[in-house]
C-alpha cells in the first residue's frame, strides 16, 4: 500500500496521461530551484536536529494550523507561538485525529509526500496511527540524514532563498558562507518594515536603518541612501531579489519635493491613511529605480488583508493564518511605475496576485506587453493543482510561457518543498500533454517547455 498514486494529478484520459507521464519523467529528477520562501537560514547555519514532529509539520505551517483553527481547535491546544512545545505528542495526536480535514487540499498532497518519501509511511495518518507516525518521525529526526544540510542535499536543491528584513544582520547567511558548506542559501530583501507606515514600529525601524548604515534617515535622501546600502549588503551575501508585500499594487511617481514632504509626514506619524498609501506607492517606484541601478529582481506580492483576525493578531502577532485575499487592480495601479520604467529591458519585475480574476483581464496583457514584467506562479491560496491549472489556462494565450517564471514554493515548512515542486511538475506535464494531444504543440516542444517551466525560466528570471 502507498499513500500516493504514481499517476496522481495526471489527466484522466489515457492517451493524454501517457504523454504527461513521458514529460514528467524528463523533469522529475531535475534540481529544485527555490527563489522565494520563508525558511530560516539559521537552520542551515547551525545544522541542528529539528526538535520533534510538531515543530517540523504543525507549528511553522499556517496551512495546517489555520485549517485546524477553522474547526474550533484553539492555538493554545496546538501550542502555536510557544518557543518550546511542552507536550508535542499531545499536539501531534490532535493533528492526527483531525487529518481528515485536509482531504482534497494541496496540504494533504504535500504532507503525504513527505510522510511516504522521507519517512517511509504507508498507512494514512489518523488517530489510530498517530503514535506510530510520531515515533517513526522522531527517531529519524535524531539521525544525521535528517539534519537540515543533509535534507537540502537529499532534496537535490540547487538554491534556496530566504526572506529577510533590511534590519537583519544576515549573520546566519554569513555563517553558512564561512562554513565551507556548498549549499546555496541566499537572502531576499524584504523592506516592508521600513517602507510601510502601517508596519509596527515603523518610525523606530527607520531610525535603526540609519544606525546600521551610518545615514541620516530622518532626511529623504539619507533614507534612500540607507535603503540602497542595505540592498548592496544583501547582494554581497548572494541576494538576487527584493520582495514587497504591499496591501495594493498602487504606485506613484512624485516630484522629489513632494516625496520628501510625504516622507516627513509619515515619519512624524501625521500622515492619514491616504497619505500612507501614497507613500507605499512611491516606495514601489523608488524600489524599481534602485533595481534598475543595482540589478536586483523585484517581486510585488500585493492583495492580502493581513492579520484580519484582530484577536489573534493582538495575542500572537503576525503571520498566524489570518491573512485574507482581496480584489486587486493592476492596470491603473502600476501605470505610474510603468510610465517611468516599463520599457526598461534591464529591469525585471515579477507580479503575483491573490485575485485570480485579474489573470486574463490585467496581468497577462500587461506581462505580454511590457518588457520589464513577468508573472509569478500561483501564490499562497492558489498554490494548488486547480490554481495551477487555472493560471496556465488563463495567462498562456496572452502572455505565453516565456513571460512567466516557473515555480516557487513560498513556504515556511521545509519538508514540504520537494512535494510542492513535484505537484507543480506534474501539473505542468499534464497541461503540456493536453496541448500535445490537441495538436497545438508538438511533443518535442513540450519536452523543451517542461524543462523551461521547471528550471530554465526561474533561473533566468531570478538571475540564479
Amino acid at each position: 500500500m502507498a499513500l500516493l498514486h504514481e499517476d496522481r494529478l495526471f489527466p484522466a484520459e489515457e492517451g493524454t496521461r501517457a504523454i504527461a507521464r513521458r514529460l514528467y519523467e524528463g523533469i522529475r529528477a531535475l534540481p529544485l530551484v527555490s527563489p522565494h520562501g520563508h525558511t530560516q537560514a539559521g537552520w542551515f547555519a547551525r545544522n541542528q536536529p529539528f526538535p520533534d514532529p510538531v515543530a517540523l509539520f504543525v507549528q511553522p505551517d499556517h496551512y495546517v494550523f489555520r485549517m485546524l483553527y477553522s474547526q474550533g481547535i484553539s492555538f493554545e491546544e496546538l501550542e502555536i507561538g510557544s518557543a518550546q512545545i511542552a507536550e508535542p505528542r499531545k499536539v501531534w495526536r490532535i493533528f492526527a485525529s483531525h487529518y481528515h480535514l485536509f482531504r482534497g487540499t494541496p496540504t494533504r498532497l504535500w504532507l503525504d509526500f513527505a510522510f511516504q518519501e522521507l519517512f517511509g509511511m504507508t498507512e494514512r495518518l489518523s488517530a489510530a496511527t498517530a503514535d506510530m507516525y510520531y515515533e517513526a518521525i522522531e527517531s529519524k529526526l535524531a539521525t544525521r540524514e535528517f539534519l537540515p544540510r543533509a535534507l537540502y542535499e537529499r532534496f537535490n536543491m540547487e538554491v534556496l532563498a530566504t526572506t529577510d528584513s533590511p534590519l537583519d544582520s544576515l549573520a546566519d547567511h554569513a555563517a553558512i558562507r564561512d562554513s565551507g558548506w556548498k549549499g546555496r542559501i541566499v537572502p531576499t530583501f524584504r523592506p516592508d518594515s521600513v517602507v510601510d507606515p502601517d508596519f509596527w514600529g515603523f518610525r523606530m525601524n527607520v531610525k535603526a536603518l540609519g544606525t546600521m548604515t551610518g545615514e541620516d534617515t530622518a532626511t529623504w535622501r539619507g533614507y534612500l541612501r540607507a535603503l540602497a546600502a542595505r540592498r548592496q549588503f544583501f547582494k554581497t551575501l548572494g541576494g538576487t531579489a527584493t520582495d514587497h508585500g504591499h496591501p495594493t499594487a498602487q504606485t506613484a511617481d512624485l516630484p522629489e519635493a513632494e516625496a520628501e514632504w510625504l516622507f516627513g509626514q509619515v515619519l512624524s506619524e501625521e500622515a492619514d491613511a491616504a497619505q500612507q498609501e501614497q507613500f507605499r506607492a512611491q516606495m514601489l517606484t523608488e524600489m524599481a529605480r534602485m533595481s534598475l541601478e543595482d540589478g536586483l529582481v523585484m517581486q510585488i506580492h500585493p492583495g492580502s488583508v493581513r492579520n484580519h483576525n484582530a484577536q489573534i493578531f493582538a495575542r500572537y502577532g503576525r503571520d498566524m493564518g489570518a491573512d485574507i485575499p482581496q480584489p486587486t487592480g493592476y492596470v491603473e495601479a502600476l501605470r505610474p511605475l510603468l510610465n517611468r520604467f516599463g520599457n526598461e529591458t534591464a529591469l525585471t519585475i515579477i507580479l503575483f496576485t491573490l485575485d485570480e480574476t485579474s489573470y486574463s483581464r490585467e496581468l497577462a496583457p500587461l506581462a505580454g506587453h511590457y518588457p520589464c514584467l513577468k508573472l509569478g506562479p500561483p501564490w499562497w491560496f492558489f498554490d494548488s493543482p486547480e490554481g495551477m491549472r487555472r493560471f496556465r489556462e488563463q495567462v498562456t494565450e496572452t502572455a505565453g510561457f516565456y513571460n512567466t517564471v516557473g515555480f516557487n514554493d513560498d513556504t515556511r515548512a521545509f519538508l514540504s518543498i520537494p512535494a510542492r515542486h513535484d505537484v507543480a511538475r506534474r501539473m505542468d506535464a499534464g497541461f503540456l500533454a493536453r496541448l500535445v494531444a490537441e495538436h497545438r504543440i508538438d511533443e518535442d516542444e513540450a519536452v523543451e517547455l517542461a524543462h523551461e517551466l521547471t528550471v530554465g525560466l526561474v533561473k533566468r528570471a531570478y538571475k540564479l
